[in-house]
């Protein structure tokens, strides 16, 4: 059952809970994962990404810039597109749904890949050794567009978003 059949609609605004939106996230893979370098540059960058509980992770290369520039307790900003239009997708464009976040990553080293069952998925073996482990935690609101509406409301922006606070 999708999101979007799941979630009570009362007038135009539905009723999205952290639950719901957190559900998304863990059926999505893919991020665009957003942070200021230490001498203050904006950089975003795509990721795949595993989710284990209520925490997101990352695997990135240990000597790459997103490890040097995130390092232990940053402050980063997530944004996870949702695919949705089924089958109406294969005929024209369709906008994703978005969940967006502030969250607090920390890096660990390569060895919490064995606790973290999830994430043997996206890493081949021979990457183990030479990356790190960014755990992104969310914080704050997570402010959807598009999410549990019907296609033709995501037109309409007051209708199409909600803000949930993360539990």
């Amino acid at each position: 059952m999708s999101i979007g059949t799941r979630l009570r609609h009362h007038d135009t605004h539905p009723t999205l809970t952290a639950d719901d939106v957190w559900a998304a996230v863990s059926h999505a893979s893919f991020a665009v994962l957003s942070h200021v370098t230490p001498a203050g540059a904006p950089r975003s960058s795509g990721v795949v990404y595993a989710v284990t509980g209520d925490r997101m992770y990352v695997v990135v290369a240990a000597d790459g810039w997103k490890a040097r520039h995130i390092g232990a307790e940053a402050t980063v900003a997530v944004t996870v597109p949702v695919r949705r239009g089924g089958l109406l997708a294969l005929l024209m464009p369709i906008p994703p749904a978005t969940i967006s976040f502030p969250a607090v990553a920390t890096a660990h080293p390569a060895q919490i890949i064995d606790r973290l069952p999830g994430l043997a998925r996206i890493l081949p073996p021979e990457r183990r050794t030479a990356c790190t482990v960014l755990e992104i935690r969310p914080t704050g609101h997570y402010v959807t567009y598009g999410l549990g509406v019907p296609l033709m409301t995501m037109r309409d922006t007051e209708r199409a978003r909600a803000r949930v606070a993360v539990d």
